[in-house]
Order: structure tokens, then C-alpha cells, then sequence
């Protein structure tokens, strides 16, 4: 492997034989180094049939807490192995592509961050789990999008709360809790380009259909749509439901898994404005591929690090949500 090729690319940069089988390969290094590989549901569905875990954001934190693997490959964006990293500083932490950042944590630089913060001193910081780990270092609270609505009502009714970094979502959790956030001004560009009038379109295409959506869409989407949840909740929404059709508005990856539970069932996925694309799509989520969990896992590159001063301080809140979880069985 070249270094200066990682540096430039950030991934292993190398040709693979056309012959070699990169499953057989992947589960003979996973075996080998013990390892454990770990994708969130917007992977392809090839990455998420060879995981050991599949899952959102919480899952592979709770998760990541918990391994006795010696390395955990993290297939997904970067602040998912930076999370996993703050939780398991022994463990070697790999994704498969640096360049999988994330549109809602890049809207929020720490230092800007950290600026809003002190001009709020009174108010607790409670940070979405899709920021970098100096954000999550000056926050109070970390919270997904399965507990965030748990964590913000176990606050005081009288605690001055500072959210962020999506306002989408933060305005949502206003509505459910009944309380007033200061909000910073941060959005995922997947959930907010949404097309309204074609997901309304498809509706009138499909009446049975169920509309179901992620929290960080736009408030005009959430108003319109039969059921909001976590990307988990929206899995677990099509598993029990009675309803058989399903428009659904989050990062198309979870269909894999909607699809594999409930076979005999239908989902269309929801469009976004800009596209003649039928489906909405996180390009940082589809940098990685089963070539690059191989080079990764081959040459243990590239890694996670985490300063030990951040995370001393990131794992604060974190841990303050796996407890929280716990605590309700989320």
C-alpha cells in the first residue's frame, strides 16, 4: 500500500485481482484479526448482507460499547467511526472511506459551534449523535433520533435547552415535548430536498400508501406524513403495520431491510426536488463498497483517532444517552 495514495485518496488505493471473491475474502480477514463490521442502514445492500451488525446510529453505538472484537470496521460516515472510537478508545477503529463525511455535521464547525455555546451559558447543550466529536465534546447530552424525544423530555420543563445541529429535527422535537429550543441553523441535504408535490403525486398514484418519514425532513413533509420515526421506527412501522404499500421518505439504503422483512410487501421511495432520480440517495453514505472494507481490513487503514482530550469530554454525553436508552428499553 501506498501512504501518499491514502493521504490523497483517503482510502486504500490499490487494483484487486479480478478473480478474487471480496465476501469470501472479507469473512476470512474478519475471521483472522477479529474483527467486526458494523454498517448503518444506508449502506448498499451488498455491504449490509456481509455486517455483523446493521443498524442506526444508536444500534451501532450501543453496539460499538459492547464488542470484544479487537478491530471494528464501521461502515458508514466518518462521526459513526468517531463515535465508535469515543466508546471503544482500546479498540482499532476502520472505515473504509475518509472522504464519507456528512452534510449535517459539516454544518456545524466546532469553532462556530462552541461560540453559539458561550452565548448561551444557561442553556443545557443537547447535539444530535451526526456531529464531530469536538462538538459532541461541548454538548451535555447526545441524542438520536430514536431517544432524542426521550432525552429532551427528561429534562427539567423549566431548563433552557440549545439544540443542534438540525433545525428540522429540532423543530419537530418542539412539537412532540412542548418545549421552546434555541436552534441552530443545521440541515442533512438528503432528508431537506425532499420534493413535496412529488411524494404528494405519488399518494394520489398510490392511495393505500402509507407516507412514513424521517424527523429530519422539512416541517411541510412531516405535516403530510401518516408516520414519523427513526430510521429504525420507520423499519419497525413496516414490519407491523396492516398497511401493505409504503412511500418512504429517508435515505433509500433502509429498503434493503424493509423489503428482506416484509417480502410481500411494497416500497416506493420517496423523490427528491432536484432530480429525475426516482429515489434520495447520500452520496458520502455510497462512497464505500465492499472493495474498500477489503482494503481496509487488509491493511488495517484507513483508522479512526480521536484526540484523548476530546474524547475524555465527548463521552460525557454520549454515555448520558446509552444510559437514558437503557434506562427505557430503546
Amino acid at each position: 500500500m501506498n501512504n501518499n495514495d491514502l493521504i490523497k485518496t483517503g482510502f486504500v488505493n490499490e487494483d484487486v485481482p479480478k478473480n478474487i471473491n471480496l465476501v469470501d475474502e472479507i469473512l476470512k480477514l474478519k475471521k483472522e484479526k477479529n474483527a467486526i463490521i458494523m454498517a448503518h442502514y444506508y449502506q448498499v445492500k451488498e455491504i449490509q448482507e456481509i455486517a455483523d451488525v446493521v443498524g442506526d446510529s444508536l444500534a451501532l453505538a450501543q453496539h460499538a460499547a459492547k464488542t470484544d472484537a479487537d478491530i471494528i470496521l464501521l461502515s458508514g460516515v466518518f462521526f459513526m467511526g468517531e463515535t465508535a472510537k469515543i466508546l471503544s478508545p482500546d479498540k482499532k477503529v476502520l472505515i473504509p472511506d475518509l472522504n464519507a463525511g456528512c452534510s449535517l455535521a459539516d454544518s456545524a464547525p466546532a469553532d462556530k459551534f462552541e461560540e453559539f455555546v458561550k452565548k448561551h451559558p444557561d442553556h443545557v447543550v443537547v447535539t444530535y449523535v451526526n456531529t464531530t466529536a469536538a462538538v459532541k465534546a461541548l454538548s451535555d447530552y447526545t441524542v438520536t433520533s430514536t431517544n432524542a424525544v426521550a432525552i429532551i423530555n427528561s429534562l427539567p420543563k423549566d431548563q433552557p435547552i440549545l439544540f443542534g445541529p438540525d433545525k428540522h429535527l429540532g423543530n419537530y422535537l418542539e412539537s412532540i415535548s412542548g418545549k421552546q429550543m434555541l436552534l441552530w441553523d443545521g440541515a442533512c441535504h438528503v432528508h431537506e430536498k425532499f420534493s413535496v408535490e412529488k411524494i404528494l403525486e405519488l399518494k394520489e398514484q398510490n392511495p393505500d400508501a402509507e407516507i412514513i418519514a424521517h424527523p429530519e425532513c422539512t416541517q411541510p413533509l412531516l405535516l403530510i406524513s401518516d408516520f414519523i420515526g427513526s430510521t429504525s421506527a420507520l423499519l419497525n412501522r413496516t414490519i407491523t403495520s396492516e398497511k401493505t404499500k409504503f412511500i418512504v421518505a429517508t435515505e433509500s439504503g433502509i429498503l434493503h431491510q424493509m423489503q428482506k422483512k416484509s417480502p410481500d410487501k411494497t416500497f416506493i421511495p420517496a423523490p427528491p426536488n432536484d432530480s429525475t432520480c426516482a429515489c434520495n440517495d447520500c452520496e458520502f453514505m455510497k462512497l464505500n463498497s465492499l472493495k474498500k472494507i477489503y482494503l481496509a481490513l487488509k491493511y488495517e487503514q484507513p483508522e479512526v483517532i480521536v484526540e484523548e482530550s476530546v474524547r475524555e469530554k465527548a463521552i460525557i454525553p454520549i454515555n448520558r444517552m446509552l444510559e437514558i436508552s437503557e434506562k427505557m428499553n430503546l
